[in-house]
């Protein structure tokens, strides 16, 4: 049996009362890829943007006789690895007053532990990799939190080249590898979230074949503190299906905090993992940040990404020094080495319509335009 209650810190905030500390699982530093094609899929949420998108790409496809592929180049989020962890600290500790247990997961990438690692203070941070697992139509990603210290550039080494070369017949021994590493946490990260649009009857179907093979290998299914209330709650139902427990997840990639954590007495993150895994014991609390729409808050994290950020070191403070691609050659570029107006309009016209968020105003009207049933008893 699995225990996994869900609360939400509006309707009750003395919840905390019963715990001493609180871990934010599943967010994102200046390590992680992220593709420009959400460009065309977050546009369409801004009517005058989408307008103005759709126009840029059909002329290129006039002009190049092609459909511009955004796939081609990507942007890594604005934070380094110790400004990322702060941050995910200081609401815990301040907000919740609680202390405070922090797992960095970028996609396919562990090198934000390993440099915090090297801290006095951060020594213990846990290795963690948020891994995409190709399968079938899809990909799955893969939450894979506390690698042993000595073993964990091997194992990224196995996980990266599975990414690449994926083959269903070997993906049983790679996660039997994960599992044989005690403390180590195996989470679902979004599963009901059909990522690249295969519809979503086949992605419900090819989740319940993924889960009848590997299943057995994971520990914890997420809430997602930047998916919908009602995917969530379609989560807690297909987490109870497979007798899963649910787990929190962030998923931050620009500057607001996680909008949710794990409740617990642990206090290490070895205690907290042998908790859920183990134990399948796991309490998740929902922050004030969530009763916001989504849309909105995913469109916050873009400013967050477009901003400039002038005590960031050199190389960095530009949206366009941390948007990247590579070339027809294999070298890799900044978007700022070839285009020092800013890039394609296309890509400059989405850019100036995210930073009018930055406006009360306007922020204001799509808070109500973009509003959405977000609270509730999952």
């Amino acid at each position: 049996m699995t225990d996994s209650p869900c609360h939400y810190i509006w309707q009750n905030s003395a919840v905390t009362a019963r715990y001493q500390t609180a871990v934010s699982i599943h967010s994102h530093t200046q390590q992680s890829r992220e593709l420009l094609d959400f460009i065309p899929r977050y546009s369409r949420n801004i009517p005058v943007l989408c307008q103005a998108v759709q126009a840029q790409q059909d002329k290129y496809r006039r002009i190049h006789g092609k459909e511009l592929d955004f796939r081609t180049a990507w942007w890594t989020p604005p934070l380094p690895p110790r400004e990322a962890y702060d941050l995910e600290r200081k609401q815990i500790e301040n907000t919740l007053g609680l202390k405070a247990l922090v797992s960095l997961s970028d996609h396919d990438d562990i090198e934000a532990a390993l440099h915090l690692r090297v801290l006095s203070d951060l020594r213990d941070v846990p290795i963690s990799v948020e891994w995409t697992v190709p399968f079938g139509p899809t990909f799955f990603h893969l939450g894979v939190h506390n690698l042993p210290p000595d073993q964990a550039q091997s194992t990224m080494a196995v996980l990266s080249d599975y990414t690449e070369h994926p083959d269903e017949a070997k993906l049983a021994g790679v996660l039997e590898m994960l599992n044989g590493y005690p403390s180590t946490l195996l989470v679902l990260n979004h599963p009901l979230w059909d990522e690249i649009c295969i519809g979503e009857a086949a992605h419900r179907a090819t989740l319940k074949r993924f889960t009848a093979l590997f299943g057995k290998y994971l520990h914890a299914a997420e809430l997602n503190g930047l998916r919908y209330y009602q995917e969530n709650a379609g989560v807690m139902k297909y987490a109870a299906e497979v007798g899963l427990p649910v787990i929190s997840g962030g998923d931050r990639h620009g500057c607001e905090p996680n909008a949710n954590v794990n409740l617990t007495n642990a206090s290490t993150f070895e205690d907290f993992v042998d908790e859920v895994r183990n134990g399948r014991q796991s309490t998740v609390l929902f922050l004030s940040q969530y009763r916001e729409p989504v849309r909105l808050r995913l469109l916050q994290g873009l400013v967050d990404v477009v901003r400039e950020y002038p005590e960031f070191a050199e190389g960095r403070r530009k949206w366009t020094n941390r948007v990247f691609f590579q070339k027809d050659d294999g070298q890799i570029r900044t978007l700022s080495s070839l285009w020092a107006d800013g890039g394609p309009r296309v890509v400059r016209w989405f850019m100036a319509g995210v930073r009018l968020l930055e406006s009360r105003r306007v922020r204001v009207a799509l808070r109500f335009a973009l509003a959405e049933r977000q609270e509730g008893v999952i």
